[in-house]
């Protein structure tokens, strides 16, 4: 799966977080749009390569953005960062993570490649597969690679990120007799 600009990544097997993919949000009142978090293992080595090589490639492609210049990456805003120093958060343990996002709506999947539609399958937390493509910005002082968010394909369940707890956990049956105290 490659595309002839090199700046296109499927992962390996990620977990999501903050996964805004179902509904489009807006971010600090900005555009809305889809969004996550992807959790890279660190050992995932192959993963984390070609992420460093889209990224290199995106900086040589996206030239004309910074004024013609190729720029030292250590002016760049870059997007795979380090969840052991960037995150005070046990699932970003030993892991670097991507912050993704798109104005259009990801194609989620399941193994089979055939479409999830309970929006209860997808979220964060899930393991899956992603992916993702890194382009130059350079809009209001900020220079640097971004990551656009392209399709989820759901590898297996996992337990739910952002403390929300489930119903069943919080409540237990009442007889109806318990109405009426």
């Amino acid at each position: 799966m490659t595309n002839q600009n090199n700046t296109k990544v499927v992962t390996g097997v990620v977990r999501l977080s903050y996964a805004n993919v179902w509904e489009p949000k807006s971010i600090n009142g900005g555009a809305e749009k889809y969004s996550v978090s992807l959790i890279i293992p660190k050992s995932d080595k192959k993963t984390i390569s070609q992420i460093e090589t889209a990224i290199d490639n995106a900086i040589k492609e996206g030239a004309s953005k910074f004024g013609g210049k190729i720029p030292n990456k250590a002016a760049l805003k870059l997007p795979l960062r380090d969840g052991d120093i960037e995150r005070d958060d046990e699932a970003y343990q030993d892991s670097y993570f991507v912050n993704a996002n798109s104005t259009t709506a990801p194609q989620i999947v399941d193994s089979k490649v055939q479409p999830i539609l309970d929006r209860n399958e997808v979220y964060s937390g899930v393991y899956a597969r992603v992916s993702i493509t890194f382009y130059a910005f350079n809009s209001n002082g900020n220079k640097g690679i971004a990551c656009g968010l392209g399709n989820i394909q759901k590898v297996r369940d996992g337990e739910p990120l952002g403390g929300r707890s489930n119903a069943a956990d919080d409540f237990t049956t009442l007889d109806d007799e318990d109405f009426l105290d």
